[in-house]
């Protein structure tokens, strides 16, 4: 089988693409990744596994070489299954098909409320070349079949989620390099720095929180278009003090456990993995109340929701949070047990595997 995507660079869906290629039963499945445009970071972890990884070399958005690439290599491989992820490789699998063609899956990570009428269009289009779409949470699957997907092509199998295997950095030396005082409460958000993570969001939040208690920090994890804007919104706001800007991390996963309370304001979601790994972690959340951020939290027994761009909210529930440890304690050991029971790694093979069996099976 091959697993289709844009890039390999460290993101939500090239994770957990990465995730699945790794860990598909090697006696049941032949697996081989394709990348349209570039590797990444994660292509030396699916190499690592024995899985092979080749790169087509996408230049333009409309490349009409690629495409011719991709369906020499599709006519040459003859895999059973094309399963495919995020938008370019969507559609690019979909218009390279070879005759006959494998059973085609596609995976559909977000709400897309940016995409332009046009790839809504060409979505669309493209269905009758679909055997199954994949789509992360359910709000994924209401919002693809509002686009006009029906509804027995749509499957919802979850993100999967595990534990860092890693340590956690030491607290102390972590406080001093960043200059931080030794009893600072630390709020964290991670993620790509772009208009709908709502980041500003958050920095309104961390100017009122600090009002109520001056021990709080917040530590923004990630890069993207927004880094300038939001350094320089946090000078306007007077908070730039309370605020660190930590750019892009490997060892995100190990700061985690040092945090006190995690934060995500985002105005659009798939299933967000750095929500599922804080609440993993142990860290109580707080998250804008989205349809998919509702699906990984009820409101006061994993964490809380608060309204879309209310920064007062997020302040407001964190005070509750430092100020009461026991309520602190009770959320996150209630989320951290959900993402153990119901958001494993295992988990989102085994629905995957079930998915590419059902498929096959109907031409056999």
């Amino acid at each position: 089988m091959l697993l289709l995507i844009p890039t390999l660079d460290r993101s939500g869906a090239e994770k957990q693409l990465a995730l699945l290629a790794t860990r598909l039963p090697r006696d049941q499945f032949d697996v081989h990744v394709v990348c349209l445009t570039r590797g990444g970071p994660y292509a030396d972890m699916i190499r690592e596994a024995g899985v092979q990884v080749t790169v087509l070399g996408k230049r333009v958005k409309g490349d009409p070489r690629a495409l011719w690439k991709l369906k020499s290599f599709v006519k040459e491989q003859q895999p059973d299954i094309l399963h495919c992820w995020l938008f370019a490789a969507n559609a690019y699998g979909r218009l390279a098909l070879p005759k006959p063609r494998p059973k085609v899956v596609v995976s559909e990570r977000c709400v897309d409320s940016w995409k332009s009428r046009w790839q809504l269009w060409l979505d669309r289009r493209l269905i009758a070349r679909t055997d199954a779409i994949v789509a992360n949470s359910q709000s994924v699957a209401d919002f693809y079949e509002q686009q006009g997907v029906p509804q027995d092509l749509i499957h919802v199998i979850p993100n999967g989620i595990t534990a860092p295997s890693v340590a956690p950095l030491d607290r102390q030396q972590f406080l001093n390099e960043r200059q931080l005082p030794s009893d600072a409460k630390l709020i964290a958000c991670i993620g790509r720095l772009a208009k709908q993570k709502c980041v500003g969001d958050l920095l309104w939040g961390i100017q009122v929180l600090r009002q109520a208690d001056p021990r709080a920090h917040l530590l923004v994890i990630g890069e993207g278009p927004e880094r300038d804007a939001l350094i320089e919104r946090s000078r306007q706001l007077e908070c730039s003090g309370h605020v660190r800007f930590l750019g892009h991390r490997e060892d995100a996963d190990r700061i985690l456990p040092l945090v006190d309370i995690y934060w995500l304001a985002s105005s659009f979601e798939g299933m967000s993995n750095s929500l599922m790994e804080a609440m993993l972690a142990g860290v109580p959340v707080i998250a804008s109340d989205i349809p998919p951020n509702r699906e990984l939290i009820h409101h006061g027994e994993h964490g809380y929701l608060v309204n879309l761009h209310d920064g007062v909210g997020f302040a407001q529930f964190s005070v509750k949070l430092l100020e009461d440890a026991a309520l602190s304690q009770k959320l996150s050991t209630a989320a951290r047990q959900r993402m153990l029971d119901e958001f494993s790694i295992e988990r989102m093979v085994e629905r995957h595997v079930e998915l590419y069996r059902r498929l096959v099976a109907v031409n056999s």
